[in-house]
């Protein structure tokens, strides 16, 4: 029996150790690689990523990395500024992606580093 696909969507974060392209880089590879592996996705059925990032990171686009990983260059990624809100996470990368995935999976939210503490249930 064939397995039915339908659209969900994956919420994650994860933060940078600081402001610098290799910072930013590591983190966002880190959350794109537990995207897949938590997920068991493969790239056809990574339809986008929005990316949020906070206020104090604007050394490079976390779209620009993702783009480079594991043949991603074909999804369509956007980034934004998260709002302001006072005493959020410092170097923080919020994302939201729409995957094909089994009808019957769960998805599993990747929540890493510093950005575990914004949803302690799905850590």
């Amino acid at each position: 029996m064939k397995d039915v696909y339908k659209i969900k969507f994956i919420r994650g974060a994860t933060t940078a150790s600081g402001n610098s392209v290799k910072e930013i880089e590591d983190a966002v590879v880190e959350l794109i690689d537990e995207l897949f592996l938590r997920n068991n996705l493969i790239e056809e059925n990574l339809l986008s990523i929005t990316f949020t990032t906070t206020s104090d990171l604007d050394a490079c686009f976390p779209a620009s990395i993702a783009r480079k990983c594991n043949g991603l260059d074909s999804v369509a990624f956007l980034d934004c500024q998260q709002m302001y809100v006072p005493n959020d996470i410092d170097f923080c990368i919020r994302i939201m992606a729409q995957v094909l995935l089994p009808q019957k999976n769960h998805v599993k939210h990747p929540y890493l580093r510093g950005a575990s503490i914004l949803r302690r249930d799905r850590c």
